[in-house]
């Protein structure tokens, strides 16, 4: 089985891959992380694409070897990959086109309001993946 975790760095994105590492160990593990390039232009402003592409790229690839590290503290060998896209969407598409048969999720905990106005990448990749999504809620702290 090939399963399938998108990792941003996030405390959420943590625990969705401390899961899948403990849940599937046996299995193909794939970390994913999605550069936003609306992210980009806001943090960025107009005409620096080639800064907010370097800058996604060098945090992509912090993101990716960390989630490496931790897999390989649990004895799991890891497989990464990073695409350019909208979270939610890239994921989904990601999942169709790679052969992906569980997504492991993490979920920011939103609720009521916030949840509406901000969106949720959780719940949209909930509702159009085309495989079986857990959602990892966060640990106890």
């Amino acid at each position: 089985m090939r399963v399938l975790v998108p990792v941003d760095g996030s405390q959420p994105s943590d625990d969705a891959l401390a899961y899948a590492l403990e849940q599937f160990p046996t299995d193909d593990i794939v970390a994913l992380y999605v550069m936003d390039p609306v992210d980009g232009t806001t943090a960025w402003g107009p005409g620096s694409v080639d800064n907010w592409l370097s800058a996604a790229e060098e945090r992509s690839e912090t993101v990716l070897e960390d989630a490496t590290a931790v897999a390989a503290d649990v004895g799991v060998e890891l497989a990464t990959d990073s695409v350019v896209g909208r979270p939610s969407k890239a994921i989904v598409e990601y999942a169709a086109e790679h052969d992906i048969d569980h997504i492991v999720i993490g979920s920011h905990g939103r609720a009521g309001i916030s949840r509406v106005l901000l969106g949720s990448v959780a719940e949209t990749v909930v509702r159009r993946a085309p495989v079986p999504v857990t959602v990892a809620r966060p640990t106890a702290e």
